[in-house]
């Protein structure tokens, strides 16, 4: 069985192997895979994981074998696999935590997208009540940021996208962004939320944004640059303003299926900026390091 495993050398992140066919649990359904969703993070610090280990997180196929303790979905059923471990193999053995059944009229190719981005969105956002709140998303060109923009915008938020460059801004406004920036200083708004996929200094300018009461929430650092606070930055008065981190690595089953629930209906859409074979993933990965890929990179297993 073919798979993408993690590569410490210079060829890597990643590099295809033969390994062995998954065998499952009593828990576990035997998955074809016909998708896979990359991220960003997975892949840039694809060190952070085994050699040789099956790599990915992010999936979509079809159940070939139901788990034999009769949980999860039945043979033939279409799945998304959602930040589950080992899914950029031809066949995956997942729990049903880790699934959430595809709607008719969905395609499995934009079910694959979700994952990790749409979650991670998901879940910051629902941390607080967003009607006629004033909400920044920073990196609004990259996969979570385009789901941001549109949860946000869906629960009723004023949205503000922050791109790096205006080539980034494609599509944001369509969205439901309100405004589409390339730099903060082009607004004195107050955000009553911020979510971060940059850090580094913008981190730092975002919290200068904060309405009284407002939290940013730190959920990457494509960056790579340290976040760094000059003195006096953190005292203030009025309504206390905090900073959250993000690591919620719980399985995502009944989210993906409100994601999936959102798709069907039309008012989620699945910003696939790369779609392409997974023979060409070296392509694909130093596309998505490059930051020249709007959205999600899906990728079909042959």
């Amino acid at each position: 069985m073919r798979a993408l495993v993690v590569d410490h050398g210079e060829a890597g992140p990643v590099r295809f192997a033969d390994v062995g066919e998954p065998v499952p649990s009593a828990g576990e359904a035997l998955v074809e895979i016909r998708h896979i969703g990359l991220n960003f993070g997975e892949l840039r610090y694809a060190h952070e994981w085994a050699a040789g280990a099956v790599h990915g997180h992010d999936a979509a196929g079809v159940v070939v074998r139901a788990a034999s303790d009769g949980s999860g979905p039945p043979e033939g059923a279409r799945v998304a696999l959602g930040m589950a471990p080992y899914a950029w193999a031809e066949r995956v053995a997942v729990g049903p935590a880790w699934l959430a059944t595809v709607p008719e009229g969905v395609d499995l190719a934009d079910a694959a997208g979700l994952g990790v981005a749409g979650v991670t969105a998901l879940r910051v956002l629902r941390k607080r009540s967003l009607l006629a709140r004033d909400v920044l998303v920073t990196g609004a060109g990259g996969g979570v940021g385009r789901f941001a923009v549109q949860l946000a915008a869906l629960a009723g938020a004023r949205v503000t996208a922050l791109v790096g460059s205006p080539g980034r801004a494609a599509g944001l406004r369509e969205l439901g962004a309100g405004q589409v920036l390339t730099d903060l200083a082009e607004t004195g708004d107050r955000f009553d939320l911020v979510l971060d996929t940059v850090g580094g200094p913008l981190a730092v300018r975002a919290w200068r944004s904060l309405a009284e009461g407002g939290t940013v929430h730190l959920v990457g650092f494509t960056s790579g640059q340290d976040i760094t606070f000059p003195s006096g930055a953190l005292f203030g008065f009025g309504e206390p303003r905090t900073i959250a981190t993000y690591g919620d690595l719980t399985p995502p089953g009944g989210e993906l299926t409100d994601l999936l629930g959102l798709v069907a209906a039309g008012r989620l859409a699945v910003p696939v900026g790369l779609r392409g074979d997974w023979k060409d993933v070296d392509d694909a990965v130093r596309a998505l390091f490059a930051r020249t890929v709007h959205g999600k990179i899906v990728l079909d297993v042959a």
